[in-house]
């Protein structure tokens, strides 16, 4: 409990902290917020006779939205500021979020979810730009940290709130967008534009004097990319796996899954534990768990194992966004960490995308969905050995030095 107390001793800027953990759950919760009432909504359309692939596609516009426009959200942040396009685009993700309330046409909705996606890529790139204006490595840290705590807490909370409204009216699930409000007018009276830090070390300085650095970018765009890919393979595939292995029923297996899931919170806790390591060594660590998590699901022969195996690639899932996070703001100064940031959003929203494309073409060529299981484990496992291989080479030069 000391330990506990004297963490949150440590945090600063606490009211802009907490505010923006919970902003940046926004863009999560235009997606999660829609899973418990896509059947309804399916159901009240049933006379589109579409209605069954614009559904579904409604409730993921907003991720493809955010994957194309994220990096011209981060040029206009660079531009113009961080604090008063928060503000529009939190305000704006209220209004549009909660359109679909007062509307009756599937299209006139799923063209508000695509502006809910300008909104949120915004919100998400602002969000992850200041938190690294904000504070130096150790506080990014700890922020980011509580990120990957606070966000999957709420969760249930969400579902709670869209099935309890959502049983009243088909389209009530929208009104849960209002939670921006509230998160709108916390962020005008807390957050304040940031200004480059004094202390900022001179050959950033000279950096963000020169041109935007592509090849940085590249590099972040594309270790998120392949991160983001693994990420979501069982978030997407996982009942497919379920299934080969037997259970079926969705009750079944939300049962099975709900105990390895808490794990995520570990994954968080994790981060901070190894974040006093590189960069190149967090990445490491959660490609490793994704790699025995993932390859574990591959062989699993039980629900025991199933599980076993779940558990390690959820801790891997849990550490994975705020390691990459971490590592893409230590990459850009100050001038070009908007732009940087909207590179990690687009490539991590991206990923979501094809991963299902990805690992359903290599389930098709191996015969099953472990078998494309144990070969995406095996190929994290494979880039865990490469960056630790890379980092060790890395910091005998530096010794040398």
């Amino acid at each position: 409990m000391a330990l506990l107390k004297g963490f949150f001793r440590s945090l600063t800027l606490r009211p802009q902290g907490f505010t923006m953990i919970v902003a940046a759950f926004l863009p999560v919760f235009a997606i999660i917020a829609m899973f418990p009432v896509v059947a309804s909504i399916i159901t009240h359309f049933k006379d589109d006779p579409d209605a069954a692939i614009k559904v579904p596609a409604m409730v993921t516009a907003p991720g493809y939205a955010i994957a194309v426009l994220a990096p011209f959200a981060g040029l206009f942040v660079d531009r113009f500021g961080r604090r008063r396009l928060l503000l529009i685009c939190t305000f704006f993700y209220g209004i549009v979020g909660t359109a679909p309330f007062l509307l009756e046409d599937l299209d006139a909705i799923i063209a508000t979810r695509i502006l809910l996606g300008v909104c949120e890529a915004g919100i998400l790139t602002i969000v992850n730009t200041l938190i690294a204006d904000y504070w130096d490595d150790s506080g990014r840290r700890n922020w980011l940290m509580l990120q990957g705590l606070v966000g999957p807490a709420f969760q249930p909370l969400v579902f709670f709130l869209v099935a309890a409204v959502a049983a009243v009216r088909w389209n009530g699930g929208f009104l849960v967008y209002l939670i921006a409000l509230p998160i709108f007018i916390s962020m005008y009276f807390f957050l304040f534009e940031p200004k480059r830090p004094e202390g900022e070390a001179a050959s950033t300085v000279a950096e963000d004097s020169g041109p935007f650095p592509l090849a940085t970018a590249a590099m972040v765009g594309g270790m998120t990319l392949f991160a983001s890919v693994l990420y979501y393979v069982f978030i997407v595939n996982g009942s497919i796996v379920w299934g080969e292995l037997g259970v079926s029923d969705p009750m079944d297996v939300s049962k099975a899954t709900v105990i390895p899931s808490l794990f995520i919170l570990a994954g968080a806790l994790l981060f901070r534990f190894v974040s006093r390591y590189s960069n190149a060594v967090q990445i490491a660590v959660f490609m490793a768990l994704f790699g025995l998590g993932l390859g574990g699901i591959g062989l699993a022969r039980s629900i025991g194992s199933m599980q076993a195996a779940l558990i390690v690639q959820q801790t891997g899932a849990g550490m994975a966004v705020p390691a990459l996070i971490a590592w893409a703001q230590s990459k850009f100064g100050f001038a070009h960490r908007g732009r940087g940031m909207g590179v990690w959003t687009s490539a991590f929203f991206l990923g979501q995308a094809i991963s299902p494309i990805i690992v359903g073409a290599v389930a098709k060529a191996s015969g099953s969905m472990q078998h494309a299981f144990l070969v995406t484990g095996m190929t994290a496992l494979a880039t865990s050995a490469a960056l630790l291989v890379g980092s060790r080479g890395y910091a005998r030069e530096a010794l040398a030095r």
